[in-house]
């Protein structure tokens, strides 16, 4: 005996909720996109044309399809007619995968997805599965959708815009001693401007015409030799003058491209070359690629941004800016790693924000130990006495204060240091091994009071029972995020192009590891 089964006769219940299960991450998906206020659906709205799929729908379906690991726009599609979960979520419309691919690249889908992050977050916070007592920051580099051999360098660039500046300038004044232009007005003797460039070859091209209009008319054979060998070097320099034009304007067009950055690749002008750790023989490989920075708390990913820079020391400042403009306020201890410690990140947490850094230096792990910490020409052990203002060095010299001094940084950053100086350095048996300085000038140390000052209270915090175990909290709270994105969601790359587009691929893929990890807890 069989149980029933007739493909001829329909079968109820017609209701695909039913056949979901009761904790299916379909769900959660419904109720995060209906907590979204309407207002923030309001941009999507258009009063003529077709009706349009209602944003609510669109955003449902493709935050589900990423929770499947399903990133492509045509494989989207397909799931709309085989998965279960999709169609109850699409209520039985199936937009094409254009549709899908345009509304997810949406300029305005970027505060859908901000809002899908706030409400989250609340979510979290009234089942208190978050304490909000810190937030734990971490970035990570993600290829983009783009050729790793469309590489374009800021050096590069730089050099060959060098050479053309000489060769203009050289043909500049060949032209001007052969008397073929007049001298014109220059707003720069460095360089030649694209406009002024213009204007040397709309002269060349009259001079060019006088020549062809006298060989024309030229009735003796010698003579219209004569006047061609004349026309051939304004000839060539015309062409090279209009070569010098769009090398000028396309070397002009890369350094608005790359900004503050070093490269940037043809295939998506605002993907940076950066280091990648990915490659299976074990070497880093240098890729096109976003670095992205997220802040975490119980393991999910509360606000996130892209930034076009691989190092994290200078994306911690804008990123705790864009947290507390667009996704919360900022909890008591910020959590970071030694790639976040810097004088200016210090100063900018405790004194602009006033809040507690948890955050290492790049030399707090060497400190602990015993060789570094024994080692008698490690400047940080000598002795210093407050009342004469000096330091002493291994042979017993004292290194008296000497200048003030400041120093700023390629941000515009300004560091103040102290600067002392031993009294005399001839003759010491330890010098090869205190100082590389020549011969007859004697050891400096230059002291920047405000960072040992940060690096002590780091230390203190640090050692501290409370905010210790707080740091100790980071690696298992914001270092599993990025094993569940690359790993168990599989998202390694970025399947759009641009920064916009890139940030709401972004976002969708983190709400997706967040409702994963959400689903399977409850």
């Amino acid at each position: 005996m069989y149980k029933d089964y007739n493909m001829n006769q329909l079968v109820l219940p017609l209701n695909l909720e039913i056949k979901l299960q009761k904790n299916d991450i379909a769900f959660h998906i419904n109720h995060l996109v209906e907590s979204i206020p309407s207002e923030a659906f309001e941009p999507f709205l258009r009063n003529t044309g077709r009706p349009a799929y209602h944003p609510r729908m669109m955003l449902k379906i493709i935050l589900c399809a990423y929770s499947q690991s399903v990133f492509s726009g045509r494989k989207i599609e397909g799931l709309l007619k085989d998965s279960i979960r999709m169609m109850w979520l699409a209520q039985g419309n199936e937009p094409s995968y254009r549709t899908i691919n345009r509304f997810r690249v949406h300029p305005d889908v970027k505060e859908l997805i901000r809002q899908c992050f706030i409400q989250f977050r609340s979510q979290l916070v009234q089942e208190k599965l978050i304490d909000q007592e810190a937030i734990f920051i971490d970035g990570t580099k993600i290829e983009a959708n783009a050729n790793k051999f469309t590489f374009v360098w800021k050096k590069s660039i730089e050099k060959y815009h060098h050479n053309l500046i000489e060769k203009s300038n050289q043909l500049y004044d060949e032209l001007l001693e052969k008397e073929i232009i007049p001298e014109i007005e220059r707003e720069s003797d460095e360089e030649l401007s694209v406009e002024e460039m213009t204007r040397i070859v709309e002269t060349v091209e009259e001079v060019i015409e006088d020549y062809d209009e006298k060989i024309e008319t030229s009735p003796d054979v010698e003579e219209r030799k004569a006047l061609r060998r004349e026309r051939k070097f304004p000839k060539q320099a015309h062409k090279q003058l209009i070569d010098f034009i769009h090398r000028k304007q396309k070397y002009q067009r890369d350094f608005e491209i790359f900004g503050t950055r070093n490269s940037y690749s043809k295939t998506d002008p605002d993907a940076t070359f950066m280091r990648m750790k990915d490659d299976y023989m074990k070497n880093g490989q240098l890729k096109p690629g976003y670095n992205v920075q997220l802040a975490t708390e119980g393991q999910y990913v509360l606000a996130y941004s892209l930034f076009p820079n691989p190092t994290d020391t200078r994306t911690l400042i804008p990123f705790l800016d864009e947290i507390e403009q667009h996704y919360f306020e900022l909890p008591k201890y910020i959590v970071a790693d030694a790639g976040y410690g810097s004088e200016q990140n210090y100063d900018d947490i405790l004194t602009n924000r006033e809040r507690e850094p948890l955050i290492t230096y790049n030399m707090y792990r060497k400190e602990q130990e015993k060789k570094y910490k024994q080692d008698e020409f490690n400047t940080r052990i000598w002795k210093y006495d407050e009342e004469t203002d000096t330091y002493t060095c291994p042979n017993q010299q004292k290194l008296v204060y000497k200048y003030h001094t400041v120093r700023t940084d390629n941000y515009g950053y300004e560091r103040e240091f102290k600067v002392y100086e031993c009294e005399n350095c001839s003759g010491c048996p330890l010098r090869s091994l205190c100082t590389k300085a020549k011969e007859g000038n004697n050891r400096k140390l230059m002291v920047n009071e405000k960072w040992e000052q940060q690096k002590e209270y780091v230390r203190t915090k640090l050692s501290d029972e409370k905010t210790g175990s707080i740091y100790r909290r980071r690696k298992i709270d914001v270092e599993p995020v990025f094993g569940f994105l690359k790993a168990n969601l599989r998202f390694n790359r970025f399947s759009v192009r641009g920064k916009s587009k890139v940030e709401n691929e972004m976002g969708i893929a983190l709400m997706a590891v967040n409702l994963r990890k959400y689903t399977a807890i409850r």
